[in-house]
This record gives structure tokens, C-alpha cells and sequence, in this order.
């Protein structure tokens, strides 16, 4: 069990290797979460309302409501990753089941002549946004050690502060290290004590450059000597409770307004194994594991309107802030390495990485929507979105450390465009649906995150006081997935994603 706690404030070097542009578009992204009926027209409801989760794009859907009522959703996901890394190729599918949604609507009909508003309507509700559970697997031949990382990580560090002092645990100086220096130099000591590196001059304390005892490629016999597997599982989600208000002035427009509280809980492991076979090589395996735990709270807020052009045609609109996050980290870490010649190391630290809290803000995001309706016979409905990912910034109080790593996001993310399609035909007390989403990357490079797509279909039934609805939906996208981002070991495994869900949403007329 650990039981050293360690937080790592003296250093800024330790923000930069904890927090990168990954955690930045991962708090910032949404999916397409909710309702059935939400999810079976692809979450294009910006311009109809009268649905819970309709709520998440424009906070004046809660006035199209004709009464009170509530919902509540459950569903299932699947999530397949098809990972190419070098010669190797695996398939890793995990299942879920999540608890999306549940909400209320309460509506005010005012009967009065004098009056401008006809309706008004108060909401609660909780909403999964993003569901973070996902496997990978991806194995393959490379010739590029994971050496590196820790290589790089010492160089320019004196010997001394590597080196335990007599009877000095690996806890002692692996917290020493985290209190007084950082993130990275632990990065170096780990590498030294488990003897993937080690000083050109080990007899000088004051020596600060560094060697690889692994060896390196041989191109006249093994161009690719490292065969290395990497295992990533991460579990969580983010959510939000809202507080939504709504009023329907006259018989054409309809407004409200949102205050959510958000909250992310994430957590992550990853592990990296790397043998070789190489003639006289020092070190021939090397198994690297990293967890990674988070937490956080925000808040953002919403406004939106509809406006009821004629009985056929409806207009919305809405604006969501950004949303300001307060995050905290921790992690742990573990390395063991294996040498033919002179066995095993195992370097395990036990010490819990507590990191300083610091904040995140996400871009705001603009809706234009549109909606044609049939009478009762259907309608199809469209969502336009767009938000500005470069405009994403990390801050902590008392520490200017963001600098570098708020330009790097400037340069790398790009603004992106959702598009969202739905359509619905009813039958009687059926309801048939089908949608269509794409949504841009927000990487100006598209092979670190590509664009992702999706189809949906629904059917629901109306009981009357009870209405059933259920939902089929998938998506698709490729990444580029780097193992050690920020760091000079830059493999990366080519992801293909694949997920479906099937949601179930039992609706009350309350």
C-alpha cells in the first residue's frame, strides 16, 4: 500500500511533464450522450427542445416542454481499438455500462392575457457528457529504446543527486527528489537506479552526462532489435448537474438559461514492456508502469433561444461559456528491468505524486440550429456548433508555469465544426430515428486526432403517461496515440476506434 505522500510544488519543470496537450482536448471534448431519443437523432436538437438532454445544446428547450415531466437513462457501450505499431497489429474491445441521464422538467402554463410569457419552466438535471473507458494494446518490432526517455530526462543532472546516500531508501530519495527538483529528475533517477543509464564517469558525483545500457541497433544484423508492447486501460467520466430555467414569450420564442456544475473523475494505467536479444547489451528488458489519478470540478454556464418562424419552421441559437476547471493529479510509478548477466531490479517507489491543483479553461462553444416539422407526422432537424481549441488555457495560482505549454496549444489546435442530422417519423404511437454526426479535429495536424463520425438509428413507443424509447448508435475515428508524450521517446501506435451503444430511456409524464 502506498504510503508516502508527496506533493511537488518547488519545481514548475514537474507541471510540464504532468499536464500536456492530451489532457487539454480530453477535458474540452464532448460525445454524444443522453436520451434515446436524444441519441438515436444524433443530438440534433438545438433548434426542437422538448427533450431532457436537449438541454445540453440549448437551454431554451426546457419552454417547448407542453408539461411537466422527467426521464432517465441507462446504456450499454462497446469500444474496439485496432492499434498498427511496426510490424504488429491487435485488436483490444471492452464493454460498459453507464448511467447517462436523469432529469426533470417543471412547467408553468400562465393563462393570463396580459402576460408576455406564456410558459415558464424550471429544470434539474445530471448528464454523463464523456465517458473515458477504453482498452489498447499495441505490440510491435522498433528501433528506438524506450532508453531514451529516461536518457534524455538526466542529462545535465549531477551524479550526486541520483546517488543514495548510505541506509537512503529508493522512497526517500525518489520523494526528496519530487520535493526539491521535480517530476523529471525522478524520471532520471529512475532510470539510473534500475541501470537502464548510467554516468560516463561513475566515479565522479559531479558528472552529468549520461549513457544508455542498452545497446544500441545494429544495422548489419537487426534494424529492428526492440520488440516492445504498450498496455493502456483508463476508466472515468466527466458529468455535470444543471439548473436550467426557460420561459416561452408569446407563441414564437422561447429562451433559457443554464448554470452547470462539471466534474471529471479519470484514472489511467499504462504499461510499457521492451526486450532484446542484442550481443552484449546490459540491460535486456525493461517494464515501465505508470498510474495516473484526476479529479476535478467546474462551471460554465449556457444561454440559448428558439424562435417559432411558422407551424413548419424553428430557429435556435445558443452559446455555452467556457468551462473553468480546478484539477487535481496524482500519480505512481514503478520500473523493473532484467539483465542476462546480472538478473533482476526492481525500482518501486513506494510514494503517491500529489501534484498542485491547478486550473483549466475549455473553449466556449456557438450552436446554430434548424428544424423543419411535418405536423405529427416527423421532422428533421440540424446542429451546426463550433469551438475554438486553441483558445484552451491551463493557470495555477502562485505559479506562472503554463507559458510554454498555453503556446504550444496555440500553435497545435485549431478551431473544429460539429454537424449533427436528425430526422424522426412518426407512426401512431411509434417513433422511428435515424441521424448522422461529424465532428472536425481540433489538431491542425489531423493524423494526431482525425476527424470522428457517427450513425445513429432509434425507435420509441408513446404509452401515454409513459413513453419508451431506445437507441442504437456508433462512431468511428484514428489517432495517433504517443506513449511518452513530451518526451524524446516519440513512438506512437496508429489507433483505429470503433464504439457503439445502445441506450434506454424510460420518460414520465409528470
Amino acid at each position: 500500500m502506498k504510503k508516502i505522500f508527496l506533493l511537488i510544488g518547488l519545481s514548475f519543470m514537474s507541471f510540464l511533464h504532468a499536464q500536456d496537450i492530451t489532457d487539454a482536448v480530453r477535458y474540452s471534448q464532448q460525445d454524444i450522450l443522453g436520451t434515446a431519443r436524444f441519441r438515436g437523432m444524433s443530438g440534433a436538437f438545438g433548434a426542437l427542445g422538448g427533450d431532457m438532454s436537449a438541454l445540453q445544446i440549448n437551454p431554451a428547450g426546457s419552454a417547448v416542454f407542453i408539461g411537466s415531466s422527467g426521464s432517465i437513462t441507462l446504456s450499454t457501450s462497446n469500444i474496439q481499438n485496432d492499434a498498427s505499431y511496426f510490424n504488429g497489429f491487435s485488436a483490444t474491445s471492452s464493454s460498459n455500462f453507464n448511467f447517462n441521464q436523469i432529469g426533470a422538467v417543471f412547467v408553468y402554463n400562465n393563462r393570463s392575457d396580459s402576460s408576455k410569457f406564456n410558459k415558464l419552466s424550471l429544470s434539474i438535471a445530471y448528464d454523463q457528457t464523456t465517458d473515458y473507458a477504453e482498452e489498447l494494446f499495441a505490440f510491435g518490432r522498433s528501433n528506438n529504446s524506450i532508453d531514451s526517455y529516461f536518457l534524455s530526462e538526466a542529462q545535465g543532472i549531477p551524479l550526486d543527486l541520483l546517488t543514495r546516500r548510505s541506509g537512503e531508501s529508493i522512497d526517500d530519495l525518489y520523494d526528496f527528489l519530487g520535493e526539491t527538483e521535480g517530476y523529471g529528475v525522478q524520471q532520471a533517477f529512475l532510470g539510473h537506479e534500475s541501470f537502464i543509464i548510467e554516468a560516463t564517469d561513475p566515479t565522479d558525483p559531479n558528472s552529468t552526462t549520461y549513457l544508455s545500457n542498452v545497446a544500441p541497433v545494429d544495422l548489419n544484423s537487426d534494424p529492428f532489435p526492440y520488440a516492445q508492447d504498450y498496455y493502456y486501460e483508463s476508466t472515468g467520466l466527466n458529468g455535470k448537474f444543471t439548473i436550467n430555467g426557460g420561459a416561452q414569450i408569446h407563441d414564437r420564442f422561447y429562451i433559457g438559461v443554464n448554470l452547470n456544475s462539471h466534474f471529471i473523475n479519470y484514472d489511467r494505467v499504462t504499461e510499457f514492456f521492451e526486450g532484446n536479444n542484442i550481443s552484449g547489451s546490459s540491460i535486456n528488458e525493461i517494464l515501465f508502469t505508470n498510474r495516473l489519478s484526476t479529479i476535478g470540478a467546474g462551471f460554465s454556464a449556457q444561454v440559448g433561444g428558439i424562435l417559432k418562424v411558422s407551424n413548419m419552421l424553428r430557429l435556435g441559437a445558443s452559446f455555452e461559456s467556457p468551462t473553468w476547471y480546478y484539477i487535481e493529479e496524482e500519480t505512481t510509478q514503478r520500473v523493473e528491468t532484467f539483465s542476462n548477466a546480472d538478473g533482476r531490479a526492481l525500482v518501486n517507489p513506494n510514494v503517491i505524486n500529489v501534484f498542485p491543483e491547478y486550473e483549466l479553461r475549455t473553449p466556449a462553444r456557438a450552436t446554430g440550429s434548424i428544424a423543419v416539422l411535418f405536423g405529427k407526422r416527423g421532422l428533421i432537424s440540424l446542429d451546426y456548433s463550433y469551438k475554438d481549441y486553441s483558445s484552451t488555457e491551463f493557470d495555477s495560482d502562485g505559479f506562472d508555469n503554463f507559458s510554454d505549454l498555453n503556446r504550444q496549444i496555440e500553435n497545435t489546435l485549431q478551431g473544429a465544426s460539429t454537424l449533427r442530422i436528425g430526422g424522426e417519423l412518426r407512426n401512431g404511437n411509434w417513433s422511428f430515428r435515424g441521424g448522422y454526426s461529424y465532428e472536425e479535429s481540433p489538431y491542425k495536424n489531423e493524423s494526431i486526432l482525425g476527424e470522428r463520425t457517427g450513425l445513429s438509428l432509434g425507435i420509441g413507443y408513446n404509452f401515454g403517461k409513459v413513453k419508451f424509447d431506445i437507441a442504437y448508435d456508433y462512431s468511428e475515428q484514428e489517432r495517433n496515440q504517443e506513449f511518452y508524450p513530451n518526451s524524446a521517446f516519440t513512438n506512437f501506435a496508429t489507433i483505429d476506434s470503433y464504439r457503439d451503444n445502445l441506450t434506454f430511456t424510460l420518460g414520465l409524464n409528470l
